[in-house]
């Protein structure tokens, strides 16, 4: 399997994650230390107050990502770093970290993706309303504007949000992320306002000459149980229809009124039963169609359904009655996900097809397993296994058709892993959390490998 020649290999973090820090330099309070200091929320109690400190030590995680011949790195910006209480001037101290870690990325070679919301919308906007209230689109919008001016230089490719659906669904849905909150229709008023900030954000960033924009989905196959391992099986109507909708709810509702200037019909009847659509103004899908370069994807798992009547909606779900979500026959990360590397290539090739107009970018793609230190190596040949079947599946797409520019691989350091605290690893790097020894494990090694062959 060769890959493309200008083929973008990289790996992604996230800043409440990796970072710590969390009251140095004037950075504010995020929703994410709030949720995480509340009892409960998080396994074994854990915080991101010191993760992987990488504010202290992006040197040496830059000086690893130039050992593995990284081409890109994919790493969000902190926005209560930035503007502490969600507004108003920009933190002098809190920019000037990622100056430093820009140029760091630059002198080694490496490209910075820079991500601008990573969930970790300042406390102080939260307590307006959040993602809930209109203003907070306009508020998202200011600060790209600020971050472009001081690194827009350097930068080249942007994204806006990462995976809208989980801060929409997650946090206001069920309340299992930040902030916590359980009411489907502030889900719903959530998943629109990210949009308008999205499209906002991109106006503000082409106008300021942004040479690459990009929104960043959590996108799935959407499949019935017997079609994850048979791709020739039909499913019936019901369950087809079951399909369809659950399509709509994940993947359209974000990526429809982004390059469409619309939303799906099932989005807008699943709105009109929470709540109701008068969040959506006049002119706000226009604002959403703002041009962008590429849909980056994350993908995990797929998304299995089928027809299950009288069943209530999921509370991550809103619209989803009478859909039931399915086990897949497949093994399993420590995460309890299924591996099903095909449904990479099923994605990929689907979206190039429904959205033609833009290019793909595979922004996160990986594996948790229980990872072990053994005389000083970790062998994690699960996770080789994995990624090898997934960039096989990567190969696969593009042999297809798919307009498909890079691998970005989740993730480059073991980390705090949101409500599953540090008790899930998912880095090519093992962190020791005590004394923040990393250590390559053999899938860092093997990942090099493919990088600097340009094949599998």
């Amino acid at each position: 399997m060769i890959f493309p020649e200008n083929f973008v290999w990289g790996a992604a973090t996230a800043s409440y994650q990796i970072e710590g820090a969390v009251k140095e330099d004037g950075r504010g309070q995020s929703i994410w230390d709030t949720f995480s200091h509340a009892p409960g929320n998080v396994a074994d109690g854990d915080t991101g107050d010191v993760a992987c400190d990488h504010y202290h030590r992006y040197r040496d995680d830059v000086a690893l990502m130039r050992e593995l011949g990284l081409a890109a790195y994919r790493f969000s910006v902190a926005w209560p770093r930035i503007q502490p209480d969600g507004r108003g001037p920009a933190n002098p101290r809190g920019l000037a970290f990622y100056d430093r870690l820009v140029d760091e990325l630059l002198e080694a070679g490496i490209s910075p993706y820079l991500t601008l919301y990573h969930w970790d919308l300042p406390q102080a906007l939260e307590d307006r309303g959040g993602w809930a209230d209109r203003d907070t689109a306009h508020r998202f919008a200011e600060y790209a504007a600020v971050v472009h001016d001081r690194l827009g230089d350097r930068v080249q490719n942007w994204a806006t949000l990462n995976e809208p659906w989980v801060a929409a669904f997650l946090g206001y849905g069920n309340g299992v992320h930040a902030p916590g909150r359980k009411d489907p229709a502030s889900a719903m008023r959530s998943a629109h306002h990210l949009l308008l900030g999205h499209g906002l954000a991109a106006a503000r960033l082409r106008e300021a000459g942004a040479a690459s924009i990009m929104l960043v989905v959590n996108s799935s196959p959407v499949l019935t149980p017997a079609q994850v391992n048979d791709h020739e099986a039909v499913p019936d109507e019901a369950d087809a229809a079951a399909v369809d909708r659950v399509h709509a709810l994940l993947t359209r509702q974000f990526l429809d009124p982004a390059l469409h200037g619309r939303y799906p019909e099932e989005v807008l009847a699943a709105a009109g039963r929470n709540g109701g659509t008068g969040h959506i103004l006049d002119g706000d899908l226009e604002a959403i169609n703002a041009p962008i370069d590429l849909i980056g994807i994350n993908y995990y798992n797929p998304c299995v359904v089928e027809a299950g009547p009288g069943l209530p909606a999921d509370a991550a779900w809103p619209g989803s009655e009478d859909i039931r979500f399915a086990p897949a026959d497949a093994p399993v990360t420590a995460m309890g996900w299924p591996i099903v590397p095909d449904g990479l290539s099923r994605l990929l090739v689907r979206l190039s097809k429904d959205y033609p107009d833009v290019g793909l970018m595979v922004t996160e793609n990986g594996a948790a397993f229980d990872d072990v230190v053994e005389d000083g190596r970790v062998h994690d040949a699960d996770r080789v296994s994995f990624l090898r079947g997934h960039l096989r599946e990567v190969g696969r797409a593009i042999e297809a058709g798919a307009d498909l520019r890079g691998y970005l691989v989740w993730s480059l350091l073991d980390n705090f892993e949101w409500a599953e605290g540090y008790r899930r690893r998912f880095g090519i790097v093992h962190v020791d959390y005590a004394t923040q020894v990393r250590v390559l494990k053999d899938s860092a090694l093997w990942y090099r490998d493919v990088i600097a062959a340009n094949r599998l």
